[in-house]
């Protein structure tokens, strides 16, 4: 949950305010962002109530100041769906069950803030699927009005069955068999439709659907009129829904005299035109044909997905105008190497898919070797050109609790991204079942890699401009760290979270400390002013060596202290402050500068700044979601700059998007600005924006 439209906007029943701010860090320490306030009295709860609507509300069951049953009456009366969680400690049975009486739907344990997080998670995404839901309900009302719609104004005749028994059809249906109302048929087996010749048959028919069989697509017979005329037919099947219930929609057509070339006709608007496999639109309809399959227990199916490594680059080699010969040679050797079960489709314009069925999980993994040893070995001639490729292959397993078509897709999307970062050319599957085991393989093969790494000289520094817009001296820029990969660098998410939990990251941090002092000391003897901002992870902060260490790089790089600016999250120095305070102090002897991060995200994070004396403050990135439409969120940036300003701090705002918000933090006094929109981070440093 670290996204922004995925900050949880808590309201905090509590008492206490230093007890309320630790539960805000215990929530963030676990990865939860949050935007809270807290209510101290009952008008404080009905105004945030009304005025900020709270996804959650966390309350302690011990509160004196807002009993909890008056919290429940207090959300009840708004009718809005807000979640109340308490929590306590030492709780008795008699308290659990007059916490659930009085409306909680939840309860935590204080004590234990892996717990708490848990909680906190799950509800959060217990709100956010009835939020889902009820947006698909209304989607859903609003699709059958327009299938309605449609449905009359169609030219083809159409009817819903259920249970043998027309519940809807379209007027074409009426006039095809001779009625004038639907009251006519309503309440009519669709058996009385049917000529006496094909009467058995399609009764069987019926008998199999009722059983659960799905019906064939297409079914040849001869229909009846209500006047007892016959003619030659053919009915077409799809399921559907009617008012809540499961049905089958039926569609009766005249037979044509040339069907061959209707059924060409028909083939030709499933396929790719370049690689004659099938096309994104048909595999995605199969794909949930299989995971609806799924949820009835159907088991040995997959998705496997392909794509070429380094696509740009072999498009560079070939040409634009041979790109279409390579996809098609690429999907002849793929045919080679399926079975006829196997559904072969192109989904994007380098990217295939396979839906497989009938394959076990070592099966589906012995296929996505196969074929990526295939394509290695493989010398392709297009044009005058002969090339080796390689593929990253990426398969999902379809089971029943990942029984949904875009699930499936999204989880070997993931997949085939992780073997990309990694250099792409190998085969791997995601098995729901083996998460776990895979996940501790995972873990060790980035251990691995970070741990030579950092014996190798494996990372690479990237620098991103913070501007000033208020006429500082000098460059500044923010550091952060890529892994070396085979075939380009690797974003810190994939390595940082594993160094995170094997205490790899104070190693990590002097490592970037270390070629920043290098880099800076360059500039500075190359008469270019410049001052770094650096992470330091909370591990680093219990690293007793690290402050001298820092000043010996400094020493023997003869480099001034202040170029150096050392970040923290405001969450993680609340939960680390004794050791946060000791080295900011150490900082200061340095002359070294801090700066706390996603300033302003705590209940009063001006408080910090009595026990941690920091020079800079970045404003939390949840202020900057669409802050040109966000008139609260501009009035808050400006009240925090003159608050920081009378405290003698600057601020800095990170993820700028757009120039009006330029404009606005401009206008609110903000001294600094940073984000994509104004510069990416790069190898080489460059200040377009400046003005030092």
């Amino acid at each position: 949950m670290t996204k922004t439209d995925n900050v949880i906007k808590l309201l905090l029943i509590e008492d206490s305010a230093d007890e309320a701010e630790q539960i805000i860090s215990m929530l963030r320490n676990g990865g939860i962002a949050v935007r809270p306030s807290r209510a101290a009295n009952e008008a404080e709860l009905e105004d945030l109530l009304e005025r900020q609507t709270p996804d959650l509300i966390l309350a302690n069951l011990g509160s004196s100041d807002l009993p909890l049953r008056q919290t429940t009456e207090a959300v009840n009366k708004t009718g809005k769906d807000i979640a109340v969680v308490v929590y306590g400690a030492n709780l008795s049975d008699t308290q659990v069950v007059d916490a659930f009486l009085g409306g909680a739907r939840a309860l935590a344990l204080h004590s234990r803030a892996d717990h708490l997080q848990i909680i906190v998670r799950r509800e959060f995404e217990a709100l956010a699927m009835r939020r889902s839901v009820r947006h698909l309900e209304g989607a859903l009302r609003e699709s059958e009005r327009r299938c309605s719609d449609l449905l009359d104004s169609s030219r083809d005749p159409i009817a819903y069955v259920h249970e043998g028994m027309h519940v809807r059809a379209n007027k074409a249906y009426l006039e095809t068999f001779g009625y004038d109302d639907f009251e006519d048929i309503e309440g009519l087996s669709i058996l009385d439709l049917i000529a006496p010749e094909d009467a058995d048959d399609f009764k069987s028919l019926l008998k199999r659907l009722s059983k659960g069989e799905r019906p064939p697509q297409k079914l040849n017979l001869k229909a009846q009129r209500g006047d007892g005329e016959t003619f030659d037919a053919v009915m077409e099947f799809a399921e559907a829904i009617y008012e809540g219930e499961t049905c089958q929609q039926i569609v009766f057509r005249q037979q044509l005299a040339d069907s061959t070339n209707s059924e060409e006709l028909e083939a030709l608007r499933s396929k790719d035109l370049i690689t004659d496999l099938f096309n994104r639109q048909h595999l995605i309809i199969e794909l949930d044909r299989a995971a609806a399959a799924a949820t009835k227990g159907k088991a040995d199916q997959a998705l496997v997905l392909l794509e070429l490594d380094n696509y740009k680059t072999v498009l560079d080699g070939i040409g634009l105008g041979n790109t279409d010969l390579l996809l098609g040679d690429m999907a002849n050797l793929l045919r080679r190497h399926l079975k006829e079960t196997d559904i072969p489709g192109r989904l994007g314009e380098h990217t295939f898919g396979i839906l497989v069925h009938d394959h076990s999980a070592e099966a589906v993994s012995e296929l996505a070797e196969n074929l990526r040893k295939a394509f290695e070995e493989r010398i392709f001639e297009v044009g005058k050109n002969s090339i080796n490729l390689t593929i990253s292959v990426a398969g999902s397993l379809i089971g029943e609790k990942t029984a949904n078509g875009n699930t499936v897709l999204d989880q070997a999307a993931v997949t085939l991204r992780a073997i990309q970062a990694e250099g792409g050319n190998q085969a791997r599957v995601f098995d729901p079942s083996a998460k776990d085991k895979a996940d501790a393989e995972k873990n060790r093969h980035w251990i691995k890699l970070i741990k030579e790494g950092l014996e190798n000289d494996g990372y690479v520094l990237y620098y991103q401009p913070i501007i000033s817009l208020q006429g500082a001296e000098g460059e500044f820029y923010e550091i952060l760290l890529r892994m070396k990969g085979p075939k380009g660098e690797i974003l810190p998410g994939f390595f940082m979270p594993i160094a995170e939990q094997h205490g790899l990251l104070p190693q990590l941090d002097r490592w970037v400390i270390a070629n920043a002092i290098r880099a800076l000391a360059e500039r500075e003897q190359a008469g270019q002013k410049s001052t770094f901002f650096v992470k330091l992870a909370p591990q680093s902060l219990e690293d007793q060596g690290l402050l001298p260490w820092i000043a010996l790089q400094l020493k023997n790089s003869r480099l001034r202290g202040d170029a150096l600016v050392f970040e923290m999250p405001e969450s993680k120095v609340v939960t680390n402050l004794k050791p946060a305070r000791a080295f900011v102090r150490g900082l200061e002897q340095l002359h070294c500068g801090f700066a706390l991060e996603q300033f302003g995200s705590g209940l009063n994070s001006f408080q910090l700044l009595k026990h941690i004396p920091a020079h800079y403050l970045k404003v939390d990135r949840s202020y900057m979601a669409e802050l040109p439409k966000n008139k609260e969120n501009q009035e808050r940036i400006k009240a925090m700059c003159e608050q920081a300003h009378s405290a003698g701090k600057l601020t800095v705002a990170e993820f700028v998007e757009d120039a009006a918000s330029m404009s606005i933090l401009f206008s609110c006094g903000i001294n600094f600005v940073q984000g994509n929109f104004l510069q990416e981070p790069e190898q080489v440093m460059s200040y377009e924006f400046g003005n030092g």
